[in-house]
């Protein structure tokens, strides 16, 4: 008789419902694996719409949000660079969700600055497909949407939320949600949001407080800037600040 395969070499079962905690487990050890041997303990990640394009004409021309998100993500890494030589290798690198869109801005000005970047890439039956400005050992492909938000927040010291749609949203939301109820060990992490005119519009924070339904205070969690140099000119000292105290 043939012997039976191991368990942990069975596809079938490791794609089993049973074998699910598994499959969980793996979403949190490989990437675990990875960001050690990369030395990765800084991220900014980027949040954002997957459906801008970089040559789109449209009414709201977005495509300026792209290229807004990839000068951004070029002069941070540019500055992590500095920040590395003079900590010492306390630099940091840019993430983002590894699709289309202000994902790909992301890497792609990553890649200008010549920095790593990474990709959290997610299966989906569409829209989704790693961008090629990913670097190639920092791509990653989740199943479970959990897992991939834990790893955005897991390394993150400042969030940088572009103009977007559900995703985008539950990123935000999720995210505000454990800085108020401090959830998150760094629950003064800066989280900066593009075009204010954008949020303003589509969201009443304000009314919130008016109902008591949310704290005055709770509105210091985010700050908007509507250009490249006014989030750099936040961002920094924040940024410093939290890559100065890690403690590990």
């Amino acid at each position: 008789m043939k012997r039976a395969p191991k368990a942990y070499k069975d596809i079938p079962f490791l794609k089993s419902r049973e074998a699910r905690p598994l499959r969980i487990l793996a979403e949190y050890l490989e990437p675990e694996k990875r960001f050690e041997e990369a030395n990765i303990r800084h991220t900014v990640v980027f949040f954002g719409s997957a459906r801008v394009r970089p040559d789109k004409e449209d009414a709201y021309n977005t495509k300026n949000y792209y290229w807004a998100a990839e000068e951004f993500a070029y002069k941070l890494s540019q500055w992590s660079k500095e920040l590395e030589a003079e900590t010492k290798g306390n630099g940091f690198a840019i993430c983002s969700g590894g699709g289309p869109g202000i994902m790909e801005a992301a890497n792609r000005g990553a890649k200008r600055a010549d920095t790593m970047s990474i990709g959290l890439n997610i299966s989906l039956p569409f829209e989704q497909e790693p961008n090629n400005y990913i670097t190639e050992k920092m791509n990653f492909e989740f199943h479970y949407f959990f897992m991939r938000k834990l790893w955005f927040l897991y390394h993150a010291k400042a969030l940088v939320v572009f103009p977007g749609g559900f995703g985008t949203m539950d990123e935000l939301f999720e995210t505000l949600t454990l800085m108020q109820t401090h959830k998150l060990e760094k629950f003064n992490i800066p989280v900066l949001m593009y075009d204010p005119a954008y949020w303003k519009d589509l969201i009443n924070f304000p009314k919130m407080v008016d109902y008591g339904l949310i704290s005055p205070d709770d509105l210091n969690l985010f700050h908007f800037f509507d250009s490249t140099d006014e989030g750099l000119e936040y961002l920094k000292p924040h940024l410093e600040k939290m890559i100065r105290d890690f403690k590990g």
